[in-house]
């Protein structure tokens, strides 16, 4: 067991800084900056943002001189359409290859297939989430093993990441993914904030997985923004730009029987410290070193130390 008490590698996501779903947020950072404020919190993991540099060299050169090192990056799939398979593996093999090549162990994989936001197939108009057919989700599972394979093939983990506003959020879908899927190929990245905005209990999702999870985001949830949202059906974007998610102990979930969970099952991946929230708003920076010390003081009180 480390000084602070647990064995997992705490990393930090820039999406505190730079929205992926939301691109207004933080568009003004420079990728300078970003990765200036993330190595001076003390943490060394970080993932791919779109600001970071896209040649392979550039990208390890300002990393390293920073101390830091690429733990994943978020990869899109549509395996639910069958026809589309071959390019899709194809498309995923090239990412799982730049990851493996910048010293990643996992691929952040979710299906976009019938999602309001990401499936490029779907109309403006459209209001809800298409749920998958039985054909497409036997195609879905299909797909994530044979990429399953590449990761393995690489030495690496596929890590289907449950995700709002796709068709894997809810506690049947994770459910039924978890069950159509090789648990030797098709592991879980579970995150707390993810988790309970599609209806999971954060903590029975923890236990009932914990045996195939490969990589974990910390994130949480403010109650009464989700209410809201939820009493006018906004969708998932909407959620975001409200401020629906935030770092770790500025929110309403209760993250010390997770964190318990996490330090007595000795997991030793990395945990991505995650806001998802207007940095205009909520100083990236200023959150994320109150929510490493919430983290921190939070573990020391489960293990009964004195904070």
């Amino acid at each position: 067991m480390t000084d602070k008490g647990y064995n997992f590698k705490l990393g930090v996501h820039p999406i505190n800084w730079v929205g992926e779903d939301v691109k207004e947020h933080g568009d003004h950072y420079s990728y300078e900056q970003v990765m200036d404020e993330i190595a001076s919190l003390g943490v060394t993991g970080v993932e791919m943002s779109r600001k970071f540099p896209a040649d392979p060299a550039v990208l390890q050169q300002e990393l390293g001189k920073r101390g830091l090192r690429l733990t994943s990056q978020w990869k899109s799939v549509l395996f639910s359409d069958a026809q589309r398979r071959d390019e899709e593996l194809q498309a995923y093999r090239k990412h799982a290859q730049f990851l493996k090549a910048m010293g990643a162990e996992v691929v952040s994989t979710a299906e976009v297939g019938g999602s309001l936001h990401w499936d490029p197939r779907r109309s403006p108009h459209e209001k809800q989430i298409a749920h998958l057919t039985d054909e497409q989700w036997k195609s879905l599972a299909e797909g994530l093993n044979q990429a399953g394979e590449i990761c393995r093939e690489l030495g690496m983990k596929l890590v289907y990441h449950h995700h709002g506003g796709t068709v894997v959020e809810q506690p049947e879908e994770i459910d039924r993914l978890m069950e159509m899927t090789d648990p030797g190929l098709v592991y879980l990245l579970y995150d707390t904030g993810h988790a309970y905005y599609g209806g999971n209990d954060p903590l029975k999702l923890l236990q009932k997985y914990y045996g195939r999870i490969g990589y974990v985001h910390l994130k949480d949830i403010r109650q009464s923004v989700l209410d809201q949202a939820r009493a006018e059906q906004a969708d998932f974007v909407t959620c975001i730009r409200r401020g629906v998610f935030t770092v770790p102990g500025d929110g309403s979930l209760d993250f010390a029987p997770i964190f318990k969970e996490l330090v007595e099952r000795d997991y030793q991946g990395w945990a991505m410290l995650e806001g998802e929230q207007d940095p205009l708003v909520h100083n990236p920076f200023a959150y994320a070193k109150r929510s490493i010390a919430f983290i921190e003081q939070t573990i020391s009180s489960t293990r009964g130390e004195k904070v």
